[in-house]
């Protein structure tokens, strides 16, 4: 079961957390569910309530403002929705476009997602220097996309307009 949403009560994505700590949200009236699993439900002697899927604070919590988003492998195939920079299929590892043997380091900027054939065939080499062109640049996530992101296939997309589109 993937994790809930929270969003703050002005609709900022705050993080993230299990299914059961939203239901307790709710229950104690501290949050709001605003999207629910279609056919999910969460029963006890005396509840019935659609489980949860984002959920939004009643109270604004405030949060020390974050720059960026922490790099991770992870958050990169993420990113790139596990397509590879090169051919466009399944990627399955991390591909530096300046490569650290040339003194290229771990970074959104400088990392895309790579199927196994197109890491092994670029090896020690720049994009350029490969005949490899990317499909896609890189690009820095901010930390609220990131948190999006890792809410997989069917969070990101799945998730209302209002939410999945960026402030005015």
């Amino acid at each position: 079961m993937r994790d809930t949403l929270v969003l703050n009560a002005s609709f900022e994505p705050l993080s993230t957390v299990t299914l059961n700590r939203a239901v307790v949200l709710v229950l104690q009236d501290k949050a709001v569910v605003e999207q629910a699993h279609p056919e999910l439900r969460m029963r006890g002697a005396e509840v019935d309530i659609p489980a949860p899927r984002v959920i939004r604070l009643c109270r604004y919590v405030r949060v020390p403002f974050r720059r960026q988003a922490p790099w991770s492998r992870r958050g990169v195939l993420v990113r790139d929705r596990h397509r590879c920079a090169y051919c466009g299929r399944r990627a399955t590892t991390v591909d530096h476009v300046v490569p650290r043997a040339q003194g290229g380091r771990d970074s959104w900027l400088n990392t895309v997602a790579s199927c196994a054939e197109d890491n092994h065939r670029k090896a020690d080499r720049t994009p350029e220097q490969a005949g490899m062109p990317l499909l896609r640049q890189p690009f820095e996530p901010t930390p609220a996309d990131a948190m999006l992101l890792s809410l997989g296939h069917d969070g990101f997309e799945a998730l209302p307009e209002w939410l999945a589109q960026p402030a005015a």
